[in-house]
């Protein structure tokens, strides 16, 4: 894509309220939109977050009811749930040190330098009492990447935060885990009947928002 259709994609990108119930996304489509949660930046690449992709009819069902009745989470074609870590521990950090070692077929001595500047930041350092607001922030990073790629693939979306995260997390099976719901996105094709579809996006000016030095 050129800058002109990067722009273009990123002013046709809205939060989609209606969604249209019959058109549904391709699984070559889906399967980029799944990679870029996957591949999205984290801190030290810990990727400390769990993705649900809810397919299921009668568990979206249960979870709108726990979302202030909103239709996209029944009505779009795809909707996945973005959980967040509430803890982390030595083992964790080092299953992350040997896939390194294991992908880039180095040897896993020659990381611990690394493992052990992750351990004094995050399980040593006064950082490791802030845990959950640390993987909060970066998994709001996958979701903005999920934003993103779906706008340039023209899929709509909507970002959902009004939802009860914590009967989501009974729903899904996430109680008693290290994981916790942070919000959701729904994901399809915008309906004719949504009123904001042809909308223009209200935005503040650059000199607004930037500051240049």
């Amino acid at each position: 894509m050129n800058n002109e259709e990067i722009l273009k994609a990123l002013n046709w990108r809205y939060a989609t309220k209606v969604f249209d119930k019959d058109k549904k996304i391709s699984d070559e489509d889906l399967h980029v939109l799944n990679e870029s949660l996957r591949l999205a930046a984290s801190s030290f690449g810990l990727q400390p977050w769990k993705f649900i992709l809810v397919n299921d009819k009668e568990t979206r069902e249960k979870l709108r009811e726990y979302s202030w009745g909103q239709a996209q989470v029944t009505d779009a074609s795809h909707y996945v749930v973005l959980a967040y870590m509430t803890e982390l521990n030595e083992e964790y950090i080092e299953k992350f040190v040997q896939s390194i070692a294991d992908q880039r077929k180095v040897e896993r001595e020659g990381l611990q330098g690394y493992y052990d500047v992750m351990k004094a930041a995050l399980i040593d350092g006064p950082r490791s009492k802030t845990i959950s607001e640390w993987a909060q922030r970066q998994t709001y990073i996958a979701m903005g990447q999920l934003l993103m790629t779906a706008a340039i693939q023209g899929i709509d979306t909507c970002a959902i935060e009004g939802i009860v995260p914590e009967e989501y997390d009974k729903i899904l099976g996430l109680e008693g885990t290290k994981y916790k719901t942070l919000g959701t996105v729904a994901l399809g094709y915008r309906s004719d009947e949504d009123k904001y579809k042809d909308l223009e996006k209200v935005r503040f000016s650059f000199d607004e928002v930037f500051k240049v030095i």
